[in-house]
């Protein structure tokens, strides 16, 4: 039996784990689509983890954590982040 590492060993009770994938990785995303995947991350035990993980490792597609790429981005690095350059 093949062990999952324990970084995301939380994924196989996500809700998502019985979605079609397309609903979390769409190949063109809409409001709609992205409402359906929010709604099942909402409802699902491991959101915090997921959401944590995605952060974290700086996930570049799909939505995690009942989150989008942008939204992950604007946790990451929120507006004002940088200082100016000293000059």
């Amino acid at each position: 039996m093949r062990r999952m590492t324990p970084e995301i060993g939380w994924a196989v009770r996500g809700a998502c784990r019985a979605s079609d994938p397309e609903l979390f990785f769409p190949l063109t995303q809409s409001a709609e689509q992205e409402a359906r995947a929010k709604a099942v991350c909402a409802r699902c035990p491991v959101l915090a983890d997921c959401r944590a993980y995605a952060v974290r490792s700086g996930e570049p597609e799909g939505i995690w954590g009942g989150l989008t790429v942008r939204e992950r981005r604007d946790l990451r690095f929120p507006t004002g982040w940088r200082r100016p350059a000293a000059g």
